[in-house]
């Protein structure tokens, strides 16, 4: 019951229907059809400057970041401490994913083949394939954010779906869109589905079977060298098992976790609306469909500014490190339009609580209680007329 991944048209047309907002910031033509480009015209030059050195640095770093938990995780057997190195792991390959994000976007270097090759190496260890999330994220994704039918990542269900579910089906849905079950919504309906077995549009399944051989090729590498140092250091096959799952399994997993929740927080609130087909416009899918969250300090050292979402879906050649400078220039040019709060663990759950369903007529999410009270009216009134 997942969206299937269709290749977009040439550009993700909008609508044509009013932008909404748009036409506060200048009342032109374009505005009025919710073009992003007068919010992309806002953005200085030096919000697109990318030297290559930069871009080398934050890959380096996270790399030597990644390497020094690998080698903790091997030499470390404590139960207290190996909990943190999977948090630390968590973050740091979720950082290095992020690395690999700006190149599939062409923003963190000027060559094309630089680019893939950073990004093809930072997504590595979170076992991501890199043509499939050029694919998926880069045109589906951003192309129709929050559009009804397009936009794969964390696409809701209806009142109507929900209640063709089988009990299983609901069970999972039930888990999969609280805050506990964000990564196995990922694993499941993005990595798996979507980029691991996904059938590709044609032109594209040369270089995503290139890619997926690649991810296979790393996690079977990986883990016969773990499994080989963990014989070495346990003496047993348990603890050669143990090793791939401790270095490798449990990291990627709780990565999935990570990341799940980061889009969920990107794209599920009750102040985000999800667009019909025909209503949806460039200029509320990316800038009213999507989120700025402050991260507490420090964070940003790790995630890399991906929290502050908004100006990266407005343009995404912006590099991850100037996302801030253009969100300081949107929200001059726009007062009032960007989603912007502090990022906060007990709004994801509070979200994940009343976002369950949605309305596309209505526009709005509806709880689990609201969708089968909505049920039940509609079998009463079934009843009533079959009488």
């Amino acid at each position: 019951m997942g969206v299937t991944m269709l290749e977009p048209t040439a550009a993700s047309q909008g609508s044509g229907d009013d932008g909404g907002d748009a036409s506060d910031a200048g009342g032109d033509r374009e505005d009025r059809k919710g073009s992003l480009l007068p919010v992309i015209r806002v953005i200085p030059p030096e919000a697109y400057e990318n030297p290559t050195w930069k871009g080398l640095a934050y890959f380096g770093r996270d790399v030597a970041m990644y390497a020094a938990i690998v080698a903790g995780l091997i030499l470390v057997d404590n139960v207290l401490v190996t909990a943190l190195l999977w948090v630390a792991a968590a973050v740091v390959v979720s950082g290095l994913f992020i690395v690999g994000h700006d190149a599939a976007h062409e923003s963190l270097f000027s060559t094309k083949r630089l680019n893939s090759l950073i990004g093809h190496l930072a997504m590595l260890p979170s076992w991501h394939v890199y043509e499939g999330w050029v694919l998926g994220h880069n045109r589906l994704h951003h192309g129709y954010t929050v559009r009804q039918g397009f936009d794969f990542v964390w696409h809701p269900y209806t009142v109507e779906q929900w209640g063709q579910m089988s009990a299983f089906e609901k069970l999972r849905h039930r888990f999969e869109w609280s805050w506990a079950g964000a990564g196995a919504y990922y694993l499941r309906e993005v990595w798996w589905h979507k980029m691991m077995v996904g059938a590709p549009p044609g032109r594209w399944v040369k270089a995503i079977r290139r890619d997926r051989f690649i991810i296979l090729g790393w996690i079977v590498a990986t883990s016969l060298v773990l499994g080989a140092v963990g014989a070495v250091r346990y003496g047993t096959v348990i603890g050669a098992l143990w090793m791939i799952l401790k270095v490798s399994v449990v990291p990627f997993l709780c990565f999935n976790f990570v990341i799940g929740s980061f889009v969920h927080v990107h794209h599920i609130q009750p102040s985000i609306r999800w667009w019909k087909k025909r209503e949806w416009t460039k200029f509320r899918g990316q800038m009213e469909g999507t989120t700025v969250l402050r991260a507490p300090k420090g964070l940003n050292f790790f995630i890399h500014w991906i929290m502050v979402h908004v100006p990266h879906h407005v343009d995404m050649r912006i590099p991850m490190y100037h996302l801030e400078l253009a969100t300081d220039a949107i929200k001059e040019a726009f007062p009032g339009v960007i989603h912007e709060d502090k990022l906060r663990f007990r709004d994801f759950v509070a979200n994940t609580r009343v976002c369950k369903l949605y309305d596309f007529d209505e526009g709005h999410w509806l709880t689990y209680a609201e969708a089968d009270a909505r049920l039940a009216e509609a079998g009463r009134a079934t009843d009533t007329a079959a009488a």
